[in-house]
């Protein structure tokens, strides 16, 4: 395996797993307390459902267009920002304090913090090896200088 994709697909894996943990927690508090709520309740299943989606195809797609890692980064930070706003504005009505519910509000932080780190990480890698290629030109033809074969 070449040196230079083991970082990227250790790093495919590892926000797979991110996405999915994020996906899991929020599918959880779905059906154990948040789907009794209006908007938040179908909320929190699309949330998972669409992280359950990326992790999927981020693992299947061999290295995946920076579109679906920058769905992926949406996904996490929608989670972020609405967490955020439950506790603070609230959201449709919807407030939480503190880092309630215990421990999954924490669980999901560390998750959905993490799935960032890793895209971050993952996009710096991509760009410094596309600045570490040469560019690619196509053959200049000079007519003075190129002989036919008809000469």
């Amino acid at each position: 395996m070449n040196t230079r994709r083991l970082p990227t697909l250790a790093l495919r894996w590892a926000t797979a797993a991110t996405l999915a943990a994020g996906g899991y927690i929020h599918a959880q508090l779905y059906v154990d307390e948040y789907r009794f709520i209006p908007i938040i309740g179908p909320l929190f299943l699309l949330q998972a459902s669409a992280s359950f989606a990326l992790a999927t195809l981020l693992l299947m797609m061999g290295t995946p267009p920076l579109l679906f890692r920058a769905a992926a980064a949406g996904v996490a930070l929608g989670a972020l920002g609405g967490f955020t706003a439950s506790r603070t504005v609230g959201v449709f009505g919807f407030t939480e304090r503190g880092l309630q519910p215990a421990p999954q509000a924490a669980l999901s932080l560390v998750a959905e913090t993490g799935t960032l780190l890793l895209l971050a990480t993952w996009q710096m890698i991509v760009a410094r090896h596309r600045a570490a290629r040469p560019p690619v030109r196509p053959p200049i033809w000079n007519r003075a200088t190129t002989r036919t074969p008809s000469e």
